[in-house]
């Protein structure tokens, strides 16, 4: 009955955003309330999910949006995005863009959490379609598949390193493994995918108020060097404390202080910091100038921020009313291979729930205790569990969202372009992973 009601639920936000063309925010909020009383949740428990999915979506998020906005505006009104993205031409070609952006994605991708490698990246993949007059999807789309495969199948991400020690796997061995499944099925699917009908058929646009339209001359932008320094600061904060929680001892000064600059959120602020500065101040730009644009940033971010923390809103009215532990005890009497069920469970609670992490760490519980009498790789069986929890994101999943927001698309067509990419990048997930199985096990 559970699984009966979130279907209903989904089809009528599709019905309120499609049909009768109601705001994205207004809806989601709607349909939460809707689903949690038709669930059977207390009625007076029904507003204090809600909010407990507005808060848990948003908490760190808001500021990550908030500072990369910041960050992005910065880039852009200096003519350092500009820069990056002809730099980036020259060097690959114009009609070598999409691996241009791969390649950037992928590199980013494996440290960075994909919120921030995303809001890190669309200043440059927005000024790449100014100066190309390129579709925006072709541009941005393999680039955000690629930060999704990294995402999803590696370690030191949440989900696969919360997978690892859950069975027992090493880290090393799973990010190395992850990495021969990870690297070409980005590839197939963030070049070729995103060149096929299904995606060019679809309109995209970049939102207003999220680049500047002056186009620079090449005096007037700053040198490729401090320009690509100051793009990729954060992430070399973030990766740096990334490392050292894998190599320091733990509890030491020195580790809790780089954890302190390397969480993603300050590593942003310090960023904005540091762009002030060099892009900014050092170049004869006013501090009111430059506060001027850094809170029009904002104030384009401010429907994203809403829509994304009522994503937040509907996936937890869908967590608290038990969907997941429905799942799970449906799943728990089917015989099947131990990294097909972790997969599956995954795959169905990531459908049912929206929440990646709930999905993962349901499959894991679920298959835990055959883990070690299967004789199957811990690691593999880390990246089936982590494969699945991708599947299908949808109307029930804040990424979603964000996803729709800045690429400025109708509900349908994200849906189109979003839902199948990670349809196809978990099934290749799982096709790697038993490949491997096959040969090693």
């Amino acid at each position: 009955m559970s699984l009966a009601i979130v279907a209903f639920g989904v089809l009528l936000l599709l019905l309120f955003m499609i049909k009768f063309k109601l705001d994205g925010f207004i809806s989601l909020i709607l349909v939460s309330l809707i689903v949690g009383l038709l669930e059977g949740m207390p009625i007076e428990d029904i507003p204090a999910t809600i909010y407990k999915g507005i808060g848990g979506q948003l908490k760190s998020l808001v500021l990550i949006l908030g500072f990369g906005a910041m960050l992005g505006k910065l880039l852009g009104d200096s003519g350092a995005a500009q820069r990056i993205a002809t730099t980036l031409i020259d060097r690959f070609g114009k009609k070598n863009v999409q691996w241009a952006m791969i390649l950037t994605a992928l590199i980013i991708g494996i440290t960075m959490f994909f919120e921030a490698g995303f809001i890190v990246m669309l200043p440059i993949v927005f000024v790449i379609v100014v100066q190309t007059g390129m579709p925006l999807l072709y541009v941005g789309l393999p680039a955000v598949i690629g930060l999704s495969t990294t995402h999803s199948f590696l370690p030191p991400h949440p989900g696969p390193t919360a997978v690892c020690g859950m069975y027992d796997a090493s880290v090393g061995s799973t990010l190395l493994l992850g990495l021969i499944i990870a690297i070409p099925a980005a590839i197939l699917v963030g070049i070729y995918y995103s060149r096929s009908k299904w995606v060019t058929s679809c309109q995209s646009s970049i939102p207003n108020g999220l680049t500047t339209s002056k186009v620079f001359t090449d005096e007037e932008m700053p040198g490729f060097g401090v320009s690509l320094f100051c793009a990729l600061f954060p992430v070399f904060l973030i990766a740096s404390a990334t490392l050292c929680d894998m190599f320091l001892p733990k509890g030491t000064f020195g580790l809790k202080f780089i954890d302190f600059i390397g969480a993603a959120p300050l590593a942003l602020l310090f960023s904005v910091l540091v762009a002030v500065y060099l892009l900014g101040l050092r170049r004869g730009s006013t501090m009111t100038e430059l506060s001027a644009s850094m809170k029009n940033s904002i104030k384009s971010m401010a429907m994203i921020i809403l829509v994304i923390g009522a994503g937040g809103a509907f996936k937890q009215v869908i967590v608290d009313a038990g969907v997941g532990r429905d799942i799970a005890e449906i799943a728990k009497g089917i015989d099947v291979s131990p990294i097909i069920m972790a997969w599956a469970v995954a795959a169905i609670v990531r459908t049912a729930v929206g929440s990646a992490t709930v999905a993962i760490t349901t499959a894991a519980g679920i298959v835990l205790p055959i883990v070690q009498q299967s004789g199957i790789s811990p690691e593999l069986m880390v990246l089936a569990t982590s494969c699945g929890s991708i599947f299908a994101s949808h109307v029930n999943d804040p990424g979603f969202w964000m996803f729709k927001e800045y690429f400025n698309m109708p509900v349908s067509q994200a849906i189109k372009v979003r839902t199948t990419y990670t349809c196809i990048l978990s099934v290749l997930g799982l096709i790697g992973v038993l490949a491997i199985n096959a040969v090693i096990g």
